[in-house]
């Protein structure tokens, strides 16, 4: 069976989040969209892990599911601010677990560190070496994975707070990182470029703070197994055995792609942040250096070099985004949302409609233009105004 997974979302404590996080309507918009596999968010937060435990049943295969049969894998995310080399450090990192038992034993260990009543992502001062260490003394099958790992505030890679290896970061507990979340500005491509992450897989989430379908799953992956179980998955992370995509946006629409300054609406590629020696020419302080610089930085190969066996990916945008630029509505208008519906109502979820419906049936449902601009993006002719310092980068479509 083909998973689409995406394992990194939060719940309503968390913050800057939708009041109206739950499970119904995370389970809701998850079929909407076509994924059908979601991590839950959070669980370490005594509000939403009682939430979770009211809306889902645990079974032997280390999913979670509602009434329905939809199935959720245990995931929090957790920040860790602390000093390492003489520097500063911001790292957050993702983490599944098989069952609540564990979920309960890796609380009651955070517990005696620092509190988690207070945000769904709490934050812990100790090193990423000492919270791996911490989690796999609980039970070895926990997966920690640097979240992010490309965003300049707070990441492995970071130009604000990072490092420059995985090693440098974990230490010993290196041996137990498999894979890294590559983030929205950041592309399996650009991950290639470095052979320290050869051996380390590429995994692609939306890091949802609401449920609506532009955010729910606009990066995700795609699995190929038997049954979902939390074993299968480990496995596929693991060996990248039936892996078969990821699914990304174009990293140019991150919000940290290029540099820049977004008070000053200064964005500049990494040439010309170079020229400048980082300054911002307006204000004359530091740029926020972006995802594109900070690869450039560490790469060791040139830019199109394709590892053996990696695991091919496809850009799209959420379809409520392109429907947003050609309409020129905001995404959650109802003029949007009447569009959506038609489309959904005619060709089952949304990525059936991003990837597979042809430029023919679309038209035959919505205007030549949203025909033309679905198509057009999925066969990448679709150029992106680039994000910077917070700011999402904005796709150009061309009328035709």
């Amino acid at each position: 069976m083909q998973v689409i997974a995406d394992f990194h979302i939060h719940g309503r404590h968390s913050q800057a989040t939708s009041k109206d996080l739950n499970i119904p309507n995370l389970e809701k918009y998850s079929l909407m969209k076509g994924v059908n596999l979601l991590g839950t968010g959070d669980f370490t937060h005594p509000k939403w892990i009682n939430h979770l435990k009211e809306n889902l049943t645990e079974d032997h295969t280390g999913i979670l599911r509602t009434k329905t049969n939809f199935p959720f894998i245990l995931q929090t995310e957790i920040s860790l601010i602390y000093s390492q080399g003489g520097k500063g450090r911001r790292v957050h990192n993702l983490v599944l677990v098989r069952n609540l038992d564990v979920v309960q034993q890796i609380t009651e260990a955070l517990l005696k560190i620092g509190r988690v009543d207070y945000d769904g992502r709490p934050i812990f001062g100790i090193s990423c070496i000492e919270f791996v260490e911490l989690l796999k003394a609980i039970d070895k099958d926990i997966e920690v994975i640097p979240a992010h790992a490309w965003t300049p505030w707070f990441s492995v890679f970071g130009s604000k707070s990072g490092f420059d290896s995985l090693e440098e970061c974990y230490g010993d507990q290196v041996k137990h990182i498999n894979a890294i979340e590559t983030g929205l500005s950041s592309d399996p491509a650009m991950n290639w470029r470095l052979s320290q992450l050869d051996n380390i897989t590429l995994l692609s989430n939306s890091d949802l703070h609401s449920f609506w379908p532009w955010r729910m799953g606009r990066e995700a992956n795609v699995f190929e197994m038997k049954e979902i179980t939390y074993d299968n998955i480990l496995n596929i992370i693991k060996t990248r055995n039936g892996f078969k995509e990821t699914i990304e946006v174009d990293p140019a629409y991150g919000k940290y792609h290029y540099d820049g300054h977004r008070k000053c609406n200064v964005c500049l590629k990494p040439s010309e942040t170079m020229k400048l020696n980082g300054i911002c020419p307006v204000c004359k302080k530091a740029l926020t250096i972006g995802v594109e610089y900070r690869v450039e930085q560490l790469a060791d190969r040139p830019v199109g070099f394709k590892p053996k066996n990696a695991v091919p990916f496809r850009s799209l945008l959420p379809l409520s985004d392109i429907l947003s630029s050609i309409l020129k509505k905001a995404v959650s208008t109802k003029t949007v949302w009447i569009e959506y519906d038609k489309l959904l109502a005619n060709f089952k979820n949304e990525f059936n409609v991003l990837m597979n419906v042809s430029r023919e049936d679309l038209s035959k449902v919505t205007t030549k233009e949203i025909s033309n601009a679905i198509v057009d993006y999925r066969e990448g002719k679709i150029k992106i105004n680039p994000g910077f310092d917070g700011e999402y980068g904005t796709p150009v479509f061309k009328k035709k």
